[in-house]
């Protein structure tokens, strides 16, 4: 298989961000492929880094989460401050980003004390020059 997807590898990757627990007889049925068709073209897509990973989504309902938007001093690696703010407990992900700021960073923890408690630790991490912060209050999907 070339590194170019078609529509049916679309479909593949739609149904799996839905659910990546589906199994391939399911994928097939849904697509009208045979499972043996379905479990090539995944193998495919993960062989090809389309698919880097199948993962879980936990409820957010019992926690409180925020994004921050960090700017990077210019004598510092930004990834170098990227890889030691994911070693910070309750950051989830982070993004290095173009724009005002150098950082997004997605914060999460079961109260509002634990995620201040993050940022604090975030604002002190070396090669840090400055944050803006916003609770998320609702997500949408």
């Amino acid at each position: 298989m070339s590194d170019k997807m078609d529509s049916l590898d679309l479909e593949i990757v739609k149904i799996l961000q839905l659910n990546s627990r589906k199994s391939h007889v399911e994928i097939a049925s849904e697509i009208g492929l045979s499972e043996s068709a379905v479990r090539r073209r995944m193998k495919n897509l993960i062989d090809n880094g389309v698919i880097k990973r199948f993962t879980i989504e936990m409820n957010t309902s019992n926690k409180t989460s925020a994004i921050a938007l960090i700017s990077v001093v210019s004598s510092a690696d930004t990834s170098t401050v990227s890889t030691e703010l994911m070693k910070l407990n309750g950051v989830e992900v982070v993004y290095e980003i173009t724009g005002q700021y150098d950082i997004a960073a997605i914060i999460s923890g079961p109260t509002i004390n634990d995620v201040n408690r993050c940022i604090d630790e975030l604002r002190r991490t070396d090669g840090v020059s400055d944050t803006n912060t916003v609770i998320i209050l609702k997500t949408i999907r």
